[in-house]
């Protein structure tokens, strides 16, 4: 199944429950995220914003994380790992319950206000081949950069 969750109570950061992605308009390929809460983000800051969202998806299934074009724009935001990649296996997974976290990074001169609610990134599923050849048979066992790394400082 391909879905969205609410990640379990006990791995929850905001109080209030998320507003799940959704595609803006029926040609749109990216589900867009909503900020939970307010935030500023003074100039040259990285900030990691828990989603409390997670995404079940298919075998051989990712999703992919992108600023949306006005927020990269308009207000000289990025994400701070440039493309962000949430494995199949990150759902559910031990440390966190797949909670997505996506870390933005100010690189404008300006100290940013974003608004709860405001669509602020958006996730595409994509599907990956692997190598007629490959190996791999080690299980995700945590979260966030328990695969080779913490992405947001």
């Amino acid at each position: 199944m391909r879905k969205f969750h609410i990640v379990a109570d006990d791995h929850r950061v905001h109080e209030e429950a998320p507003m799940l992605p959704k595609r803006s308009t029926t040609g749109s390929a990216g589900y867009d995220f909503y900020l939970p809460e307010d935030i500023l983000i003074f100039r040259n800051e990285s900030i990691l914003i828990w989603t409390d969202v997670k995404a079940e998806m298919y075998p051989r299934e990712f999703l992919q994380m992108h600023i949306r074009s006005s927020y990269g724009i308009k207000k000289n935001l990025m994400l701070s790992n440039i493309v962000g990649i949430i494995d199949k296996d990150y759902y559910n997974n031990k440390s966190n319950d797949g909670n997505i976290g996506i870390c933005l990074h100010n690189y404008g001169n300006d100290n940013i206000e974003l608004k709860k609610g405001d669509a602020y990134c958006q996730g595409i599923f994509l599907e990956y081949s692997i190598t007629d050849d490959d190996s791999t048979y080690q299980e995700r066992e945590g979260g966030i950069g328990s695969t080779g790394g913490l992405n947001c400082v």
